[in-house]
């Protein structure tokens, strides 16, 4: 195998570590009151659908005794 006949010098590799650019990235854009409101209108979209379900989802998770169960249980006493 063929070797290289330059070595790199250690201070290279350590310096490598920590290199930092200088070249400084573009400021970020401001975000604009359209799109300020557009984020907050799916946001609230969100959060109220997520709400909606939960309303909606909760008579049917509840265990509690409807009016079918009492018909039942008087029907079975009554014969």
């Amino acid at each position: 195998m063929f070797r290289r006949r330059e070595s790199v010098p250690f201070s290279f590799v350590a310096e490598a570590d920590r290199f930092r650019s200088n070249v400084t990235p573009p400021p970020r854009e401001r975000t604009t009151v359209s799109q300020l409101a557009g984020r907050s209108l799916v946001g609230l979209t969100v959060v109220a659908g997520l709400i909606g379900s939960l309303i909606l989802g909760l008579p049917a998770l509840s265990t509690a005794q409807g009016p079918s169960q009492t018909q039942q249980t008087e029907a079975a006493h009554g014969r």
